[in-house]
């Protein structure tokens, strides 16, 4: 028994998640402009709704630039307010 060797069962796979991170903050971006719809469009679904901070990882003072600025852009008609299949 003494020459036998001590087997362990492997771990089961975890996946890694990535971490989370304010690309604002990563890229040194102060101001955030409503009026590129493109660059405001990675911030919302497919039904174009805004992305929660959990989801992409924004701080809390860029996620409520972020949202201050979907709305300014929604009522300039940049962006729209509802839709089926936005991306």
């Amino acid at each position: 028994m003494a020459d036998s060797e001590v087997r362990y069962l492997t771990p089961p796979s975890i996946e890694v998640k990535k971490d989370k991170y304010c690309r604002f903050k990563k890229s040194r971006i102060k101001h955030i402009d409503y009026k590129n719809p493109d660059f405001l469009l990675k911030f919302l679904n497919e039904q174009g709704k805004i992305l929660p901070r959990r989801i992409t990882g924004t701080s809390l003072k860029f996620q409520r630039k972020v949202a201050s600025s979907v709305k300014r852009a929604r009522q300039l008609s940049l962006l729209t307010y509802v839709a089926d299949n936005l991306k």
